[in-house]
C-alpha cells in the first residue's frame, strides 16, 4: 500500500515549508512591550519600535509627523499616520502617553539658544 506522503506531491511539501515560515515569522514578530508608557512627543524611533504593531517605517513616520506638525495633543492623533488603524491603536494604547508641553519661559528671560543667536 503506497504511503500518503508519496501521493501528496510537491504541494504538500510546499505547504509544510510555508507553514514553517509563517510560524517562525510570528515568533520573531512577538516583542516585549515597554515596561512604562512612552511619551509620543519625546520618544525616539527605537523607543517607538517597542510598541506592538510598530516597526521601523511606522516609527519613523511618527517622528517625522511630530517634526512637521508639532506636538501630539492626544493619543488618537496617531490615527492620521498611515499604517495606524483603530485596531492597531487599541493594541498600542496601554503603552503610550502624551505628556504635558514643556514649560514656557517667562517674558524677558533668555534661553540659551536666544542668548547665543541674537
Amino acid at each position: 500500500m503506497p504511503s500518503a506522503r508519496k501521493n501528496a506531491g510537491p504541494w504538500a511539501t510546499l505547504g509544510v515549508v510555508v507553514l514553517s515560515l509563517v510560524l517562525s515569522a510570528s515568533a520573531f514578530a512577538k516583542k516585549t512591550p515597554p515596561s512604562h508608557p512612552i511619551d509620543l512627543n519625546t520618544a525616539t524611533v527605537k523607543q517607538l519600535e517597542q510598541l506592538p504593531g510598530v516597526g521601523p517605517t511606522t516609527a519613523k513616520a511618527i517622528v517625522e509627523f511630530r517634526a512637521k506638525a508639532g506636538r501630539f495633543q492626544r493619543v488618537t492623533d496617531l490615527l492620521v499616520i498611515r499604517g495606524i488603524s483603530e485596531s492597531k491603536l487599541k493594541k498600542m494604547r496601554p503603552y503610550i502617553t502624551v505628556g504635558p508641553p514643556p514649560p514656557k519661559s517667562p517674558p524677558g528671560v533668555q534661553t540659551r539658544s536666544s542668548a547665543t543667536n541674537p
